[in-house]
């Protein structure tokens, strides 16, 4: 049996991306057969698909890092057909077959099944990028930083992480500031939550390495001068969870924010998590996000222009989530 999937190749140092049907037998071993419903585009997404970082590592190969669906067979007693379930990063778009498919077979590990109140749709509107931003209110949290300890600092507010970082940051009773270069939609992130939205110029640049606090706490997106100037104007005790690097992977600051303020930065880890720390995420996923806000900030697209939406992603141009609809 054959069915549509998206596979990437690589020529030389060029990678494309094509719809083609794709054999179920050339699927990877895996305990666990899920039909697809959904995935989605994610910065690493975009960045495997354009070939901007080397996250696809064997040729040729199905990418998307996230996929819902329903299991159709499982050799593995945790799962049983018609369980609906999600994955997450792991291998996947990396060394195995991903969600950009209509069937994958992966590894029972891998798979988590779904809250009963999120749907497939829901799940991949929130996605890694969802997942990560739950994971950065966990560090904030197991920091010690509350909704009544100060601002929070959310970068990079109008992608994926930084849009549901802020929805779910506000829900919880934090007052939100929200850094973006898309000034323009300032009154979309002030209607997910944000009591402020500042000029993410005002962090990009060089700065000192201890600042004037401003910040309980922070979820970063972008690395750089802008994560260094954050934790230099990070509060006593303030936690900042860093995981993208849109403006860079360097990160040129010094030991004052650390030795001088105690300040934390915690990395965000969405590939290799372990699975309580994904059961814990969304768990709290399900209690803790507004479905209906998220549908706000998400549009569904069909497989084929997976490929488009990623460079649109790259050049800041995709506001909030993309659903892919592997079906479409």
């Amino acid at each position: 049996m054959t069915f549509k999937a998206l596979l990437a190749t690589k020529t030389a140092d060029r990678i494309e991306t094509q719809v083609v049907d794709f054999d179920e037998t050339d699927l990877m071993p895996g305990e666990v057969t899920v039909q697809i419903d959904y995935s989605t585009v994610n910065y690493k997404d975009a960045m495997a698909m354009t070939g901007r970082a080397p996250v696809i590592q064997t040729f040729p190969l199905i990418p998307g890092i996230d996929l819902a669906g329903t299991v159709l067979a499982s050799d593995d007693p945790r799962f049983a057909a018609g369980d609906r379930v999600v994955a997450n990063s792991w291998g996947l778009s990396q060394t195995h077959h991903g969600g950009y498919a209509r069937k994958a077979r992966l590894s029972a590990d891998w798979l988590i099944k779904l809250p009963p109140s999120i749907s497939t749709w829901h799940a991949m509107a929130i996605g890694t990028a969802g997942y990560t931003a739950m994971l950065g209110v966990l560090a904030l949290e197991h920091g010690g930083v509350r909704p009544k300890s100060g601002d929070i600092l959310v970068t990079g507010a109008n992608g994926g992480v930084g849009s549901v970082s802020v929805m779910l940051l506000s829900d919880l009773g934090y007052r939100v500031v929200a850094s973006t270069g898309r000034r323009e939609l300032a009154d979309d992130l002030r209607a997910l939550g944000a009591a402020e939205v500042i000029d993410r110029n005002t962090l990009s640049e060089s700065g000192a390495p201890i600042q004037p606090p401003r910040w309980a706490g922070a979820i970063d997106s972008v690395g750089s001068h802008t994560l260094a100037n954050v934790l230099a104007q990070t509060h006593y005790r303030g936690v900042v969870a860093a995981n993208g690097l849109a403006q860079g992977s360097d990160l040129p600051t010094s030991v004052l924010p650390f030795i001088l303020r105690n300040v934390t930065l915690a990395g965000l880890d969405s590939v290799n998590a372990p699975q309580a720390v994904r059961l814990k995420a969304w768990e709290r996923l399900a209690g803790d996000i507004d479905l209906k806000k998220l549908e706000r900030v998400t549009r569904t697209a069909p497989l084929a222009e997976a490929p488009a939406i990623a460079i649109e992603i790259l050049k800041g141009q995709v506001q909030g989530r993309v659903v892919i609809d592997v079906n479409a």
